[in-house]
């Protein structure tokens, strides 16, 4: 049976992972996060206390479990915290990267990397996998050295980017713009949101997916794992508004320019699919289909 470690377990991807990876009967999953188990699901798989900043740990936990891959998505993914907090970023984005790297060449593991579509500066989306990178934000800079170790490696690896991932979990502590959307419309609160960034939202659970589907294959290289419709956020306001039956005159369309932010933003990214639609079967819902899985799911909580 082949063991798959993932890193950053307790997160929304993480936790969508662990589910769909201890399901299946090829594979024995190892999850890992700092501190205890937050995933509600806590049966089926090993948990691994792990902190990626600290190689010591790393090299520690990659030498007891010795896995056959290593899914790594830990990150620091707020894109104004980067910005301001920059060791601490640099330590999670990008040094814990080169650890687990390095760690991946010892024990032979191969090595699948969540990135972002943040590393373009979007003026020319929606990109394909050999568009050129230009961050704009130092989140983007992180994660583009962070694409750079393994562009140098010499390991078997996978890159899986993605773009604006939405989500639920039981103990939910981050909001979505689906969920901001329909408690503010909800409240009879007036919203202003931004027509002026474009993005290709990304189910949680297609995310997980992919992520599963480069392993099975075995994928190497670059994969644009991401949701594929185009919209901006004013967009996704008005279909979630409709989805919910709720009052859409509450949602005022505005720009970017009124927001003040600590981190620049790329105005339009996305992402073009081909690939992984080829190479890997992979078939991503549509924001109005993401849109009931996660209505089903807040039924079900």
């Amino acid at each position: 049976m082949k063991k798959i470690l993932v890193t950053g377990s307790n997160g929304l991807l993480g936790q969508k992972l662990t589910p769909l990876i201890k399901q299946k009967d090829e594979y024995r999953l190892i999850a890992t996060g700092r501190g205890e188990n937050r995933n509600p699901d806590k049966e089926g798989y090993d948990y691994v206390s792990l902190d990626i900043t600290n190689e010591q740990e790393v090299n520690e936990v990659m030498n007891v479990q010795r896995p056959d891959f290593v899914i790594n998505t830990a990150a620091m993914t707020n894109v104004d915290q980067c910005e301001e907090d920059r060791e601490a970023c640099w330590a999670l984005n990008v040094k814990a990267v080169s650890y687990l790297e390095k760690a991946c060449k010892t024990y032979n593991s191969f090595f699948l990397h969540l990135s972002t579509d943040f590393i373009f500066d979007g003026k020319n989306g929606p990109y394909d996998e050999t568009a050129s990178p230009n961050p704009v934000s130092y989140y983007g800079e992180s994660k583009l050295a962070a694409e750079e170790v393994l562009l140098k490696s010499d390991i078997a690896w996978a890159m899986a980017r993605t773009v604006l991932v939405y989500g639920i979990t039981p103990n939910m502590s981050r909001s979505n713009i689906i969920l901001w959307v329909k408690k503010s419309l909800e409240e009879k609160k007036q919203i202003q949101v931004v027509n002026d960034q474009w993005r290709t939202p990304t189910l949680a659970e297609d995310l997980a997916m992919g992520c599963y589907l480069i392993v099975q294959h075995k994928a190497q290289g670059i994969y644009n794992i991401s949701g594929k419709d185009l919209l901006n956020p004013y967009q996704m306001a008005m279909q979630t508004a409709a989805y919910f039956d709720l009052d859409s005159s509450l949602i005022k369309e505005t720009d970017g320019s009124k927001f003040t932010q600590k981190a620049k933003r790329p105005p339009k990214t996305g992402f073009i699919l081909d690939k992984a639609i080829k190479d890997l079967g992979y078939a991503p819902v549509s924001f109005k289909e993401g849109i009931a899985v996660l209505d089903k799911q807040l039924k079900n909580m």
